[in-house]
């Protein structure tokens, strides 16, 4: 089981990037799915999750309106939009598989993690 997150890089403040994260090998459609993101000396936070269906979503205060979660389930991917970047979102990103349908935003809902991304925001 593998969850293979994609898609960060490095982006002026103000910018945008997409990231994507793909399962293998299982499919997680009757799981919620979260992002979180650790920036260098910090702790892992929440940024967003979403639940099996799509039907809820929760973000993170300081990403609100700026971020967008979603998913498809037929290709067992989830996305994250990331608009309007600042250096403040600079950190390693990682995508989970949670152990229900909904999930808090506590990291022990979650059972599955993959690898991070790395984001960086210039200012």
């Amino acid at each position: 089981v593998q969850l293979q997150a994609s898609g960060g890089g490095l982006v002026q403040a103000g910018g945008s990037l997409r990231l994507s994260c793909a399962a293998s090998r299982r499919t997680f459609s009757n799981n919620a799915m979260g992002w979180f993101r650790q920036a260098p000396g910090k702790e892992r936070e929440f940024v967003a999750n979403i639940s099996w269906n799509g039907g809820r979503r929760f973000y993170a205060d300081s990403v609100k309106g700026r971020f967008t979660i979603s998913r498809d389930n037929a290709k067992n991917t989830v996305t994250l939009e990331m608009h309007n970047l600042k250096p403040e979102d600079t950190a390693d990103y990682y995508c989970a598989a949670a152990r229900g349908a909904i999930a808090s935003s506590g990291p022990g809902d979650y059972t599955y993690w993959g690898q991070g991304t790395q984001v960086t925001v210039s200012s």
